[in-house]
């Protein structure tokens, strides 16, 4: 029985919208009291929302109050009663609502997570594409299924050898083609130890309670790339690899969905303590070196996200010191544009038209160089954000990168 490809949000007239499923079919079987609504093809439009049918199909006897069954087996899934199929499409619209959509940027890109406080079990929407972590309505009856239930990890069983393959120790979408391993190619060249560095930065940091203290200490004194790369080899062994996807999320190598990576506690850490007057940018690089991630260039993705708001053009001043001491390579250049770009494209929008100030503001303290600069803004990437959204960032950074290239010009000009 063929079936139509509808939105996902079906709220969404765009015809280019890229999250698709298929349209809901039912089929009425049996009589009398044994009547009952089968769904022919719930097992394609679960797939297309990234959950099990067992889900969504316990979610529409919730609603009705009716029994369900499912023989996953058999593909079978079934609602006892007779239940026609606009209305069944309707309730799979509110399915997607409480538990598929992001609360924040209503992307329909998660995974359910379960998060365990003692004997307390909450349920979260995992956004790959803003990395927003929202909760679901736990008074709905659908969460004591999935709690009994939980939902399946098939990455798992593809992430070593997808790991091996990339040197990135797994992730979902394997297919970014110039995400490179987690450090992969740093080589162990010489510098001092991390032990010697972790010394150093505490006797350092003990000194100092304000950015402006911090912006006079000379932090690149340790950050040669031989040094660096000493570091990152150093800290491979034991610090899990963060998996970048197309759509923007955050994995490490035990889970995609580990609530307790070093990234995600970083980034929840300095998302609650940004506005604390009493924590600066040296706490926050104490912090991450607390967690061994002080030197990943995902890190860095992470940082973006969860420390600038709507103010980032006076928070990069603030920051610039902080930035210098972790944008170390060409690779946090790009974890740094990335998150740039998560964050004007889809947490706040409203800053798309200030993407030249961000970007001359970056340039300007010496933390993104004109090469990488140029590069990004002119190949459009769906690694980070969709491919439509990428498009509208680079857009917005055309006035930068042509003032780039007039500067190059002018310079030309002179030595002639």
């Amino acid at each position: 029985m063929a079936a139509g490809i509808v939105n996902i949000r079906r709220d969404v007239d765009d015809k280019f919208y890229r999250y698709r499923m298929p349209v809901l079919l039912t089929k009425i079987e049996g009589k009398g009291n044994g009547i009952k609504t089968v769904i022919p093809n719930m097992s394609d439009v679960a797939r297309a929302l990234s959950r099990p049918p067992t889900y969504t199909t316990k979610f529409f006897g919730c609603e009705l109050g009716a029994q369900t069954s499912f023989d996953e087996k058999n593909d079978r899934y079934i609602v006892n009663g007779a239940h026609d199929a606009i209305r069944l499409r309707e309730l799979l619209d509110g399915f997607i609502d409480k538990f598929v959509l992001c609360r924040s940027c209503k992307n329909p890109e998660t995974d359910l997570i379960i998060l365990k406080s003692g004997r307390t079990e909450d349920i979260v929407r995992d956004c790959k594409a803003c990395g927003e972590r929202t909760g679901v309505d736990m008074r709905h009856k659908l969460t004591t299924f999935i709690v009994k239930n939980p939902p399946k990890n098939p990455k798992k069983s593809k992430k070593n050898a997808k790991g091996e393959a990339n040197g990135n120790g797994g992730g979902v979408h394997a297919s970014a083609p110039d995400v490179p391993g987690d450090d992969e190619n740093d080589g162990d060249d010489g510098g001092e130890s991390d032990d010697e560095l972790t010394k150093k930065i505490k006797a350092e940091a003990a000194d100092l309670n304000t950015e402006t203290k911090l912006a006079k200490e000379d932090w690149s004194a340790d950050t040669s790339a031989e040094a660096v790369k000493a570091r990152v080899k150093a800290l491979e062994g034991s610090v899990a690899g963060l998996s970048l996807t197309p759509a923007g999320g955050l994995g490490d190598d035990d889970s995609d969905e580990d609530a307790d990576s070093p990234y995600a506690q970083f980034g929840r850490w300095v998302e609650e303590n940004r506005d604390d007057d009493d924590i600066g940018a040296v706490q926050i690089y104490k912090k991450a070196q607390e967690f061994g991630v002080e030197k990943k260039h995902k890190t860095v993705l992470v940082l973006v996200q969860a420390l600038f708001t709507e103010d980032v053009v006076k928070e990069i001043e603030t920051y610039k010191a902080l930035l210098a001491k972790m944008v170390t390579s060409e690779k946090h250049q790009k974890a740094l544009l990335g998150g740039i770009e998560r964050l004007v494209g889809l947490t706040h929008p409203e800053l798309i038209p200030s993407v030249p100030k961000i970007l001359m503001a970056l340039y300007q303290t010496d933390i993104i160089e004109e090469e990488v600069v140029m590069q990004w803004g002119t190949h459009v990437s769906k690694k980070y954000v969709d491919k439509e959204v990428s498009k509208k960032v680079r857009k917005a950074s055309e006035p930068f990168l042509k003032w780039l290239e007039e500067a190059d010009d002018d310079e030309s000009d002179d030595e002639e």
